[in-house]
């Protein structure tokens, strides 16, 4: 069974930074592409980037380029968001998912709001 876990959101300041760790498991992890993606209430989900298997390809969406880094271990079966420079516009539940874009399984997310 396909497990995602999410962890590391909280409360940050804006200018701030978090990093957000998604621990895998019940699949080959280091065989498949992998997403950030987030979701605020009342909005559709908005794709944050994605890594490649090995871990030499990345994409981020503009709003978050130059901020956010998306990087991985294989040994750890471990998926990392490191996000700088936070905005309050940043606010939202952020999940990884298996796959490359906004389709595929998800873990139960982790909430990351941006405030003074």
């Amino acid at each position: 069974e396909v497990q995602l876990v999410e962890s590391g959101g909280g409360l940050v300041q804006p200018g701030g930074s978090l990093r957000l760790s998604c621990a895998a498991s019940g699949f080959t992890f280091s065989t498949h592409s992998m997403s950030w993606v987030r979701q605020t209430p009342g909005k559709e989900l908005e794709w944050v980037g994605n890594i490649n298997h090995s871990g030499t390809t990345t994409l981020y969406a503009d709003s978050v380029k130059g901020r956010f880094t998306i990087s991985r271990d294989n040994a750890k079966n471990t998926l990392y968001l490191q996000m700088n420079n936070l905005k309050v516009e940043d606010t939202a539940i952020y999940y990884c998912l298996l796959g490359w874009g906004v389709v595929g399984q998800r873990g139960q997310g982790t909430q990351v709001t941006v405030s003074s």
